[in-house]
């Protein structure tokens, strides 16, 4: 018995834990965006309210193509996500490698099986025949496929081809006539004519196999009970079933899940600007969001709710509830539950997961260089407790409460100056609101705003015109939490500089 006889044999007598085991399988030829996280989340969901299985398998077969990089991106997402893996790169498992690259040999096994038995043949055209051949259909307007020109070689045909060093691929023979039935639990059973469908390659002329055969190899031996794939291989599964049946495998339940559209119902892609894990982990998303936010692209629970945790999704998810139309992706949607999310937050949390956007440089979106890090801890948790009701993401923060941190605040005057009032209104305005606060002797937000609002009335200025100018003054920005609130956090001397300054700005 050979080694690969042996592994085979070994996998095969594992024994089944009657638990579904389910796999998110991505190919390093390009970093995984938010269509494959879906799909990973799903399979993860329902590995995990069943009781089973999550295999991570990376399908790397494409050698030419693998980036690097890529694989450590695919993990670093899921563990982002907070999606642990029960098998696969890293931790190992009973059914590796989990690496396809490294199972070429049970791929080149099945596939001479698979020519034993006159379900597949070699083929020994060139790229050159081959580009011929599809000019030729083109002209004669059909349907691209191969014309199976090396299907009927004879046996000494194929002896001469090998004598001559000539380099080959392994195809598939599809049935020429009949029907392939694919049963597909989402859309039900889809019917081929075996006559419309072409002979693949499942083996590369380097011994490596295409996704076709070893995809299907690595499920029936790691014992995948649910293959969870986009849509868009709705057309390669009869080819699939064909490999299957030829093999004399059972093949797993396919859920082919419709795909992630963007607003304008066109699917995202990498070409389409389709965001992955790390552009929502740099732009300050939090991940909780995130996971709650893919799961409802093409599943829901009912109507109406919308927020999960991940043991009440885990608990409530089901295969099928998803739909078989396509999820839409809305950017303005998932800003809104981020910021429900953050809301949510325990103030100590928020800061702990703030202060690295805050700190990173201002070039990356992080408060300006000038202000000095590490931040001071009690400082910031002052300010981002008066800013958490409005942000929206992390990473946002930055530029809306850099004027706490700052030592200069740079506007022009006309910032200043309310609607309704002139400059010389302005600085009067202003000039009353200095007074008034430098003579209070306690300097607390809760003692600020009424006496304010008592300066508007007596001096005959609206309260929007005073508290504006004020806080222009003192910010820079028209927007910014509450005017008492923020005077207390930045204290006395910084706020009496800063409106002396703006008054100074209005003079000039």
């Amino acid at each position: 018995m050979t080694q690969i006889d042996n592994h085979i044999q070994e996998q095969q007598s594992l024994s089944p834990t009657g638990k579904p085991r389910l796999r998110f399988a991505p190919s390093p030829t390009g970093f995984q965006h938010i269509g494959g996280f879906r799909t990973a989340l799903f399979s993860w969901l329902h590995a995990r309210h069943t009781g089973g299985q999550f295999i991570l398998r990376i399908e790397d077969t494409d050698t030419a193509r693998t980036i690097d990089g890529a694989v450590d991106d695919f993990i670093q997402g899921l563990n982002w996500l907070g999606l642990p893996y029960d098998e696969g790169p890293v931790i190992g498992g009973p059914y590796g490698p989990y690496y396809q690259v490294q199972r070429k040999a049970l791929y080149q096994h099945y596939t001479n099986q698979l020519i034993a038995s006159g379900h597949a043949y070699p083929c020994y055209c060139t790229p050159e025949r081959l580009e011929q051949m599809r000019k030729e259909q083109e002209a004669k307007k059909l349907p691209p496929r191969y014309d199976h020109h090396c299907r009927y070689l004879t046996a000494e045909e194929r002896a001469a081809n090998e004598a001559a060093g000539l380099t080959w691929t392994v195809r598939f023979a599809m049935p020429l006539d009949g029907e392939t039935v694919v049963h597909d639990q989402l859309h039900g059973d889809m019917v081929f004519k075996n006559s419309d469908l072409n002979d693949m390659v499942i083996l590369k002329s380097d011994g490596l196999a295409l996704y076709h055969l070893a995809h299907l190899v690595d499920d029936h031996l790691m014992g995948i009970t649910h293959a969870l794939r986009g849509e868009e291989w709705i057309s390669s599964a009869p080819l699939h079933i064909q490999i299957y049946q030829a093999l004399g495998w059972t093949p797993p339940l396919f859920y082919h899940l419709p795909s992630v559209l963007g607003k304008d119902k066109r699917k995202l892609s990498k070409r389409r600007n389709a965001p992955s894990w790390s552009d929502f982990q740099r732009e300050g998303y939090l991940p909780e969001a995130v996971f709650n936010f893919i799961a409802l692209l093409g599943w829901s629970y009912d109507d109406k709710t919308e927020f999960f945790t991940h043991e009440e999704l885990i608990k409530a998810f089901s295969l099928e509830r998803v739909g078989i139309s396509g999820g839409i992706y809305d950017p303005d949607k998932l800003l809104w539950m981020n910021g429900v999310y953050i809301r949510k937050l325990p103030l100590d949390e928020l800061v702990e997961r703030t202060l690295p956007y805050l700190e990173r440089p201002a070039e990356e979106g992080g408060l300006p260089d000038s202000v000095a890090r590490p931040l001071d801890h009690d400082y910031t948790t002052q300010v981002l407790r008066l800013e958490q009701e409005r942000m929206k993401t992390l990473g946002d923060t930055a530029s809306r409460i850099a004027f706490f941190f700052l030592d200069e605040l740079t506007y022009s005057p006309a910032a200043l100056i309310e609607k309704g009032m002139d400059s010389a209104r302005t600085r009067e305005a202003l000039t009353a609101a200095y007074n008034l606060l430098a003579g209070m002797e306690t300097w607390d937000a809760e003692l600020i705003e009424a006496p304010l609002r008592e300066l508007a009335k007596t001096t005959g200025f609206k309260v929007g015109q005073l508290f504006g100018s004020v806080r222009s003054a003192v910010s820079g920005l028209t927007a910014t939490p509450p005017l008492d609130d923020m005077l207390g956090v930045l204290g006395r001397k910084v706020s009496l500089q800063r409106i002396q300054k703006a008054i100074a700005l209005l003079q000039e």
